[in-house]
């Protein structure tokens, strides 16, 4: 099966203003721009027949190219990373099998992820979208609820069935968890990874369904999925004790840069 990685870009975020071409400063020193990142995180993915860089922005554009990414301009009405997808896969002229998307704030996303992703997707027929979602242990849960009790948005954390189908999802920490967890020790909390593979006729439906109210209060794309009867298949993963962090806020760079350097990333 082919497979097509977007990376959509988007210059004017309402949280993060320029947000892909903030600077990353590695293990080494080297300074690299966010979307640079996660396009060399892209081409780390096996499996892949191409990676794009989508965006509607002349200077990510250029950016980019400099890298050597190759680019697909979209338009500046995009609602979202996932029309973005759409309107990329249509440009280059479909035939994919399977479309990513790589979110352009997740520079720290492991290869292994979205080939579970991927995997995951071919293995469920009855899916018509496939995500990621990891376990939080004890210390990555404190992390969420502290962010959220400073107001801020650390995460997304996800609910599923047994047969893992996505119930719900929410940049809340649900579910509700009434005592405290030890650093290492296993929670009932997924954190959401911000990476999504469409079957591309879902995807080339999506730009038309109506955008919902969970969708617009939560301000996540993947709920129009849901709100219009769509199965989302979670894939639970492995860190591997490797950090995982979305950059969401500018305090997020710290973080970041942070976790790059424990982790020796150039």
């Amino acid at each position: 099966m082919s497979v097509l990685v977007v990376i959509p870009a988007r210059y004017q975020s309402s949280r993060y203003p320029g947000k892909p071409l903030v600077a990353l400063t590695g293990a080494s020193g080297q300074a690299r721009s966010l979307v640079e990142r996660s396009w060399r995180a892209a081409m780390q993915v096996r499996g892949v027949d191409r990676v794009v860089v989508a965006t509607d922005d002349t200077r990510i554009r250029k950016a980019a190219e400099g890298f050597g990414a190759e680019v697909v301009m979209t338009s500046e009405t995009c609602a979202n990373g996932t029309e973005r997808c759409a309107e990329a896969n249509s440009a280059l002229g479909g035939g994919y099998d399977i479309v990513v998307n790589l979110q352009g704030d997740a520079p720290l996303t492991p290869p292994w992820f979205v080939e579970a992703l991927i995997e995951g997707l071919k293995g469920d027929p009855s899916a018509d979208m496939a995500t990621p979602v990891l376990r939080c242990d004890g210390a990555a849960l404190s992390g969420f609820l502290e962010d959220r009790r400073a107001g801020r948005v650390g995460g997304t954390t996800a609910v599923f069935g047994a047969d893992f189908g996505a119930l719900y999802f929410s940049k809340e920490v649900i579910p509700f968890t009434s005592g405290p967890y030890g650093a290492d020790q296993p929670t009932p909390v997924f954190h959401h990874v911000g990476v999504y593979a469409y079957r591309p006729g879902a995807l080339a439906g999506y730009p038309g369904w109506p955008t919902g109210t969970l969708e617009t209060l939560e301000g996540l794309e993947q709920l129009r999925f849901l709100e219009n009867g769509r199965r989302i298949l979670c894939v639970e993963v492995d860190a591997r004790g490797r950090q995982f962090w979305e950059l969401n806020n500018p305090s997020d760079v710290a973080r970041i840069e942070s976790m790059m350097r424990q982790m020796e990333i150039d």
